[in-house]
């Protein structure tokens, strides 16, 4: 008989991480992230200074921009390393970095979602071409972000002729994931949560490098009755935190909405205001062809859907979001990672494994910033690092690619010569024969193989005024005349 998983208060579960060990944490910005066992953690450290010098390592930003999520876990001495996907909701994480207090890696979150599996199978990293020439390939930075960060995550290789990229595995000994239920063998099921994320592959991971599992339940139940429901086996799982539901909200920005996890409802998406994100959000749009696999990025591309809900084209395509939700509507905000009733929810790394292959028709995608080849920055707003998430692995793969943004910042010019981060390269889109447009308010750019050409003006807009003696540099011009 192996020994059930321990029940026990967050604190005693927490004082099991060793100094030094690297813990990989669940979640999506603000779903299914063990919120109790990250606030745990902190306060342990603050009041003992244990653990010390641990690995950070997760996929998706789990924050609200504040205190929650892995803002927790921002403090000298409890962090040596952080490995992270998107930094923009942890910003007290990537204040460290930029004060070169901790070691710091941005790599794709597509990338770090598959690579827990081949952690968990000890295979040696990540295969893939998501990432060349971008600012994760080793002859740019490879996703170190300060000074104090010199170890190589990411190698180039050669296979059969062909230019690859390595993401180098690394060692696993504590998880700390979340789910809805467990049953007294340790069983977890996720009935109740957004998403389902990357829970079983950090499990076996932690497992197979000899670490252990921390889940953060809801409450603990006699017997899951449905095996097949079970995401992870009990076998894996060495303590468990029961919330009560404190803690355990179902996203950083609602306490739980059922919608998330039932299918066959009807969203009710507010008419969006007139005004500039509408009409970006209308041409978008028209890019869509019926039958599409799409996704849409956070923010701006939003509008999107809420054009499509306004003028009935909801369900002439199929919305999907990289941490697993297929068809619905997906949510946004500090929820954004959840879809309003979904057709299914797969995991994290599948929904990925579907994208790098290609499975994505059209993606719609937000921009900082544009140079005159088409590439696009994505990473680095201002004086923050955002990070890219799942943007190069989505921009790298669909078919074709609309991003969307506002043609200005306030004062600041968006169509530069020069982008911070190249986290999306415009030649390389055009070797792999992706059709690349760039929609703003004032006008309409493709990528073509020698650069950006204008082929939109939008109504009113004057050509030279407000659109070339705005722009950094001078693109191609073909312009017809706008859509209404």
């Amino acid at each position: 008989m192996r020994a059930p998983a321990r029940i026990c208060p967050a604190h005693e579960a927490i004082a099991a991480i060793p100094s030094g060990a690297t813990v990989v944490v669940g979640g999506f910005v603000g779903a299914s992230h063990p919120e109790m066992l990250t606030s745990a953690l902190e306060q342990r450290f603050l009041t003992t200074h244990e653990p010390r010098d641990l690995t950070l390592f997760y996929c998706a930003g789990q924050g609200d921009r504040a205190d929650r999520g892995l803002n927790h876990l921002a403090h000298r001495g409890l962090l040596k390393r952080i490995i992270g996907g998107h930094w923009n909701l942890a910003p007290k994480l990537g204040a460290m970095a930029l004060a070169n207090e901790v070691e710091a890696y941005n790599l794709p979150q597509g990338v770090l979602s598959v690579m827990l599996r081949e952690i968990a199978a000890k295979r040696p990293g990540v295969f893939t071409k998501v990432g060349l020439n971008t600012f994760i390939d080793p002859r740019q930075t490879g996703g170190k972000m300060n000074a104090s960060t010199v170890e190589d995550l990411v190698e180039l290789i050669e296979l059969d002729g062909e230019t690859w990229l390595r993401y180098k595995s690394v060692p696993v000994h504590v998880g700390l994931i979340r789910a809805t239920y467990a049953d007294t063998q340790g069983n977890l099921s996720m009935d109740c949560e957004g998403i389902i994320g990357e829970v079983l592959p950090i499990a076996q991971a932690a497992k197979n490098h000899g670490g252990i599992v921390i889940a953060q339940v809801e409450s603990v139940i006699d017997q899951i009755a449905d095996p097949k429901s079970v995401r992870v086996p009990g076998v894996l799982v060495d303590y468990i935190v029961t919330s009560g539901g404190v803690m355990h909200d179902q996203t950083f920005g609602e306490s739980f909405n059922e919608a998330y996890v039932v299918s066959g409802g009807a969203e009710n998406i507010p008419v969006m205001e007139e005004g500039e994100r509408k009409r970006i959000g209308a041409r978008a749009l028209a890019e869509i062809q019926s039958g599409d696999i799409v996704n849409l990025g956070i923010g701006l591309p939003e509008a999107v859907a809420a054009v499509a809900a306004e003028t009935g084209k909801l369900g002439d395509f199929t919305l999907t979001v990289e941490s697993g939700p297929i068809g619905g509507v997906p949510a946004s905000g500090l929820s954004f990672g959840c879809s309003a009733f979904p057709e299914v929810i797969i995991d994290q790394p599948s929904q990925f494994d579907f994208y790098d292959g290609g499975g994505i028709d059209i993606a719609v995608l937000g921009a900082v910033e544009i140079d005159a080849e088409g590439s696009v920055n994505v990473a680095s707003l201002g004086d923050r690092f955002a990070g890219v998430g799942g943007f190069v692995n989505i921009a790298t793969a669909a078919k074709r690619l609309v991003f969307t943004s506002t043609f200005r910042a306030g004062r600041n010019a968006k169509f530069v010569n020069c982008i911070k981060h190249v986290c999306f390269h415009g030649p390389s889109a055009i070797a792999r024969g992706q059709r690349v447009r760039y929609i703003t308010e004032r006008a309409v750019f493709e990528l073509t193989a020698e650069g950006l050409r204008l082929i939109e003006l939008a109504p009113g807009i004057d050509l030279q005024r407000d659109v070339l003696d705005q722009m950094e540099f001078r693109p191609q011009v073909a312009v017809a005349e706008a859509q209404p």
